[in-house]
């Protein structure tokens, strides 16, 4: 099954919370998608339905297809440490996310686009793939004929959110990926635990 490229705000509202970023769409509508979503009753979801679920937000969220995603996971599982915040801090090092982080695009989907383009440059050299795992110290910046490109000008003209993580040079259009952020600095509402027990099953 291919990336899934449809309307977004469908998505947010079938996981009740606007995951792709703020969403005027979804405020108008922050019910469940479909003819009764309003009135429908739904059923109490199982242990198993909660835990794919929030599996499933957080795919859509970083843009990830299953595949990828329990590879994702087998790493965060044989690393040191706890498991959960591992997932996390891989998923934060994926360089479409670091790009979308910088502010150089306004959705993860456009960075994942940015880097696939070639646009993006990872210590001078073009990257294009999305899903490359960034290492502390590594710079992430925009190549030189991309930098006059409307969609990165407007980005970084209306994004003033910044990362303890991450640094950034307006000038050069260059950011560094300081290091793998902590758990506790990541906005998005997630219980990686869940997912750690679905797996674990």
């Amino acid at each position: 099954m291919g990336r899934y490229i449809g309307p977004k705000t469908k998505i947010a509202r079938k996981f009740g919370e606007p995951i792709f970023g703020s969403d005027k769409y979804f405020e108008k509508k922050n019910f469940p998608p479909g003819q009764h979503g309003l009135n429908r009753k739904r059923k109490k979801l199982s242990e198993y339905g909660v835990q794919l679920k929030e599996k499933q937000k957080v795919k859509a969220t970083y843009g990830m297809q299953e595949k990828q995603f329990r590879r994702m996971f087998h790493m965060a599982h044989i690393m040191s440490g706890v498991t959960g915040e591992n997932l996390i801090k891989l998923l934060e090092s994926r360089l479409d996310n670091v790009v979308y982080r910088l502010g150089i695009a306004p959705t993860r989907s456009a960075a994942r686009q940015l880097v696939s383009h070639r646009h993006i440059v990872v210590n001078g050299e073009v990257v294009n793939i999305p899903s490359y795992s960034l290492k502390p110290g590594q710079t992430v910046g925009v190549r030189e004929k991309s930098k006059s490109m409307e969609v990165i000008q407007n980005s970084l003209t209306g994004n003033s959110l910044r990362f303890s993580w991450l640094e950034w040079d307006a000038p050069t259009m260059t950011g560094k990926f300081v290091q793998a952020p902590e758990r506790a600095d990541i906005p998005e509402n997630i219980n990686e635990q869940l997912i750690v027990e679905l797996y674990s099953k």
